[in-house]
């Protein structure tokens, strides 16, 4: 087969893929309460950096397997990534 096909056919098959990434969104805060509350978090704990709006941060202490989860297919759907701080919070 012509070289110059096979590059032809190679960047047809990647192109409607990039066509599907969109910029990202910043989500509201009450949005992103009500994900939060649906994941089993606390309301503040999952937060959208601004600077970097295709980041979806979850700020908690030890989340579980569940909450993770929920989070990252969230987050996906939004074409966001998600990124796990584990914060250890004073007790008290």
């Amino acid at each position: 087969m012509n070289h110059h096909l096979l590059k032809f056919i190679a960047f047809a098959a990647v192109l409607p893929l990039s066509a599907c990434a969109t910029p990202a969104r910043m989500h509201s805060e009450t949005q992103l309460n009500d994900v939060a509350l649906g994941c089993g978090l606390a309301l503040g704990e999952l937060i959208q950096d601004e600077a970097e709006k295709k980041l979806l941060l979850l700020i908690r202490d030890n989340p579980s397997l569940q909450q993770r989860t929920c989070v990252t297919q969230w987050a996906r759907r939004n074409g966001l990534k998600p990124v796990f701080v584990t914060m250890n919070f004073p007790a008290g």
